[in-house]
């Protein structure tokens, strides 16, 4: 889980990226913090680099494929 410690910092969107799930090894559609979806894990990337390959970490067969969604977006 992302943390912060001083709110004014941040802004509340219902923008659609926030929706999207972005697949291991696909180009990183907006620069931010990403959560795996299966895990919890968070990762940094920056728009137009590469997110990790499925192998970046192991999951169990319960949690599925590495998908990543975006959490917190930078400008």
């Amino acid at each position: 889980m992302a943390n912060f410690k001083y709110q004014q910092y941040l802004s509340q969107s219902n923008h659609a990226a926030f929706d999207t799930i972005t697949q291991p090894g696909h180009d990183t559609p907006h620069s931010g913090i990403y959560r795996c979806e299966g895990c919890g894990d968070n990762i940094v990337s920056t728009f137009g680099h590469t997110m990790p390959p499925q192998n970046h970490h192991q999951h169990t067969y319960a949690q599925g494929t590495i998908r990543w969604r975006l959490i917190a977006a930078t400008k």
